[in-house]
């Protein structure tokens, strides 16, 4: 396994590539809406590397190593010598598709030597619980599954994803990694701080919330935020997420991220469920908390891929947009703790999200995660 990063940039293009692009297998990109909407950049890649799967998306900004920008597309190019790879892609017309979307591609991917599935979404019309429940139905709970739901920064105008075709809205893109010699190693934390008092989720539909404890949801959050940041939501929103769990089940424990708001219905839609009868808590964070989860997310990563010293690493970051937002410009203090538990020599790549996927870190189930950071490791035995 090799892998090397490129980047572009409207001045002077794409970096050159230094391996020989017939043999690379795979490649990631990431970049902002504006910079991917016209298919260009996807189609310099298919040129520059026409036996690999393609697949990228949009995001609220790019992780490159320890740096975190918006101004240029960053890339990974990726030679595996001994794994088998497969892309399916899925188009989704609204949030009540994601569970038979999730199902689609897992059942397409599902193979006897299936080693994981790495996974883009639209971060707008799915409901990530959905599509992740409708997956792990697929391939089972045992299968590593990590990716992330496309980004468009504090927008939330529309997000693209690209599989193998020049990225666009409403796509779901699953790539399955097959064979023994690909080892996948996962983590996902957040750094978050409980804040206010547990309320019960007394009305909500999947991922829409209409009531805690009896009263309109965006009501409470209007009270949080004040006048003038509440003309801000959805994007405001993101600086207090919510922690839901199911009371019976403390390691049920998940955040949860807005997206959208109904100013008229007072309800709120987020990124995946916020099941009926569960507990809600907002939260809140500090920059040295933030900045201690990613670095747990990469341990974890690190431990559980368990490669051998001087085999080549390849790792995705996997950042929530409402941690960017909050951290400003300390948000390279997130990536540079990741970068210290992974080893400086792992190319890292990544982007800023509405969702992150990974399984839980401590139930080990699957599931839709918000205001993480979600590290994915890959290696090959003896490659």
């Amino acid at each position: 396994m090799y892998s090397q990063q490129i980047t572009w940039n409207p001045q002077e293009g794409w970096t050159p590539v230094k391996a020989e692009p017939e043999k690379v297998s795979l490649v990631f990109y990431f970049g902002t809406r504006q910079m991917l909407a016209c298919g260009k950049r996807y189609h310099e890649l298919r040129e520059m590397f026409p036996a690999a799967h393609i697949l990228g998306c949009s995001t609220g900004g790019q992780i490159s190593n320890s740096d975190i920008s918006d101004d240029e597309i960053v890339a990974a190019a990726i030679s595996l010598d001994a794994t088998r790879l497969q892309l399916v892609r899925q188009d989704i017309s609204d949030a009540q598709q994601s569970r038979n979307c999730g199902e689609t591609i897992g059942r397409a991917l599902q193979r006897e030597d299936l080693a994981g599935i790495f996974v883009l979404s639209d971060g707008l019309n799915v409901n990530g619980s959905e599509l992740v429940n409708g997956l792990v139905a697929a391939i089972g709970p045992n299968i590593p599954l990590t990716g992330g739901l496309a980004g468009d920064g504090a927008d939330f105008t529309e997000t693209l994803v690209g599989g193998d075709c020049a990225p666009r809205p409403r796509m779901v893109v699953g790539i399955g990694f097959y064979g023994s010699a690909i080892r996948i190693g996962h983590g996902s934390a957040g750094g978050w701080d409980l804040f206010g008092p547990r309320r019960q989720v007394t009305r909500s539909t999947g991922n829409v919330l209409f009531e805690l404890d009896g009263q309109p949801a965006l009501d409470l959050y209007e009270r949080y935020l004040g006048p003038e940041d509440s003309k801000g939501l959805p994007g405001s929103a993101l600086l207090f997420p919510i922690q839901v769990h199911d009371a019976n089940h403390p390691d049920s424990a998940v955040v949860r991220t807005v997206l959208a708001v109904d100013h008229k219905a007072r309800s709120m839609t987020f990124a995946g469920d916020v099941p009926q009868g569960w507990t809600a808590q907002l939260m809140h964070g500090n920059f040295d908390r933030l900045a201690e989860g990613a670095a747990d997310a990469a341990r974890q990563a690190r431990v559980s891929l368990d490669a051998s010293e001087g085999e080549h690493q390849f790792s995705i970051l996997i950042s929530c947009i409402g941690r960017r937002l909050l951290m400003g410009q300390r948000t390279s203090d997130e990536a540079e703790a990741a970068a210290a538990e992974l080893g400086t020599d792992t190319v890292r790549l990544g982007f800023y999200s509405y969702g992150e996927i990974s399984p839980h870190a401590k139930s080990g189930v699957c599931e839709l995660h918000n205001q993480t950071m979600t590290v994915t490791s890959f290696a090959e035995v003896g490659a």
